[in-house]
């Protein structure tokens, strides 16, 4: 909850929360900063003085200001009052774009499906049958853990397609992804993991949502291989093991083996991300990652990149020793994907018709990719494997900035999005994340002839 505090005699306004403890206390100063509601040059409140508003200890403030100096957003000078860095000097970050923003005339933004593709003929015969057989108990209050029969549907499609030992009574149905990991984090949190590692770079939005649960959020770097087990020391990390975000790697066989090794011997736990795991198009699906240890890694899936997110409809396949307590934060949370998307979902998958969007989805989506790969200039290699609904482009050290081509592609009205947001330090290498999956499949063409167009304008 945002407060005032004035008995400092500086009238100070923070969107903090005291669960969140040294890392939202910073977050909350950065933001403030940010949005110019601590304006540059300005004297902030003492260490003591806020030390007391906020009922915390003196050191906690002390050593935020201390970080936030290293950083750039503080001037301290002994013998004089802490200011905020002048304009000039504060750090510049990239934006951080919100799943919300207004479509742009050129959709390249990544991490989104093209919306116009769901099967809706479908999806409405689906729901039909599901009303149709739905029994009368199913509009009563719902399962914590979701819908009896989706859980048995998704149980056998999981273990299928993607290689997952799922018992029924081990998923739990979520309002999405955002959802299950806010769950999981409080589950894991009141289970003395106060600290989840994340993949350096990830998406800031997953890491935004850990911190505000409560959770310290680390990052470990990410090479050719994947996520470098060796530096992770935390009692859960999140990884996306089948294709990296945003980086696109896979993770390596032997890393695979030494990170489910690592989870056993230390006790700690993994959340695999799923999330586009059924786009490969280079070669068979690569397994997932919970099959090697089941009772340390938590899957996590999602109907987002195959059908839409609208319907919010996810899914955790948990060890059993997650399971109670991830059934009582649901209640506690009061938050459930509606029973008929559930049971519309299931009936989807049973009838066949999941299957065959996700193949469609995949043929058009291979095809978006290598057309434009053939369009791109020689020096912007991608990196990754051929997957998903996106791929990254590494700037040239010669070439223009990421800021520089960020602008160009505003210019032109192109959504899409820089790497500089997704790390977790800098300064880093610049780089595009360029969605192929957003746009209409009548407006692609078009999307990345401009995009290429927006590119040659800032090269020299």
């Amino acid at each position: 909850m945002a407060v005032s505090w004035s008995s400092s005699g500086i009238d100070v306004h923070l969107a903090w929360r005291r669960e969140t403890g040294r890392t939202g206390l910073a977050a909350a100063i950065r933001a403030a900063i940010r949005e110019g509601r601590w304006q540059p040059g300005a004297t902030v409140p003492s260490t003591r003085a806020l030390a007391q508003d906020l009922g915390v200890a003196r050191g906690t403030v002390t050593r935020v200001y201390a970080d936030l100096a290293a950083e750039g957003y503080l001037r301290t000078a002994q013998g004089a009052p802490t200011r905020v860095a002048t304009a000039g000097t504060l750090p510049q970050s990239a934006p951080r774009p919100t799943p919300w923003d207004p479509a742009p005339r050129w959709d390249l933004r990544p991490g989104r499906p093209d919306l116009t593709a769901f099967p809706r003929a479908e999806w409405l015969a689906a729901t039909r049958r599901a009303l149709h057989e739905m029994p009368a108990t199913e509009l009563g209050y719902s399962n914590e853990l979701g819908v009896p029969r989706l859980r048995e549907t998704l149980a056998g499609y999981l273990a299928r397609s993607r290689g997952v030992l799922a018992d029924p009574a081990r998923i739990a149905v979520c309002n999405g992804y955002s959802h299950a990991l806010a769950l999981l984090t409080q589950v894991l949190r009141g289970r003395g993991a106060a600290e989840i590692a994340f993949e350096n770079p990830s998406l800031y939005l997953f890491r935004d949502i850990v911190a505000a649960n409560g959770s310290r959020v680390v990052g470990v770097e990410v090479d050719e291989h994947g996520i470098d087990v060796s530096a992770v020391g935390s009692p859960a990390v999140v990884v996306t093991a089948a294709h990296q975000y945003p980086m696109g790697v896979p993770l390596a066989p032997h890393r695979r083996a030494e990170l489910t090794r690592w989870a056993n011997d230390s006790g700690a736990f993994v959340l695999e991300d799923d999330y586009d795991g059924e786009f490969r198009f280079d070669s068979q699906q690569v397994g997932a990652l919970q099959a090697l240890a089941p009772e340390r890694v938590v899957y996590a899936g999602t109907a987002s990149k195959t059908l839409a997110p609208a319907l919010r409809l996810s899914w955790l396949v948990l060890p059993r020793s997650l399971v109670e307590p991830v059934r009582a934060a649901m209640l506690d949370s009061g938050t459930r994907p509606p029973v008929l998307h559930q049971l519309a979902l299931a009936e989807l998958i049973d009838s066949g018709g999941y299957d065959r969007q996700v193949r469609r989805r995949r043929t058009e989506y291979r095809s978006r990719r290598d057309r434009l790969l053939a369009m791109l200039p020689e020096n912007l290699a991608p990196r990754g494997i051929s997957a998903g609904l996106h791929l990254v482009l590494m700037l040239p050290e010669d070439g223009p900035t990421e800021a520089e081509v960020l602008a160009s592609c505003r210019r032109r009205a192109i959504g899409i999005e820089g790497l500089g947001s997704y790390w977790m330090d800098s300064p880093r290498p610049g780089g595009l994340i360029v969605g192929y999956g957003a746009a209409p499949k009548h407006a692609f063409n078009g999307a990345a002839q401009t995009l290429v167009e927006a590119l040659w304008e800032v090269t020299p």
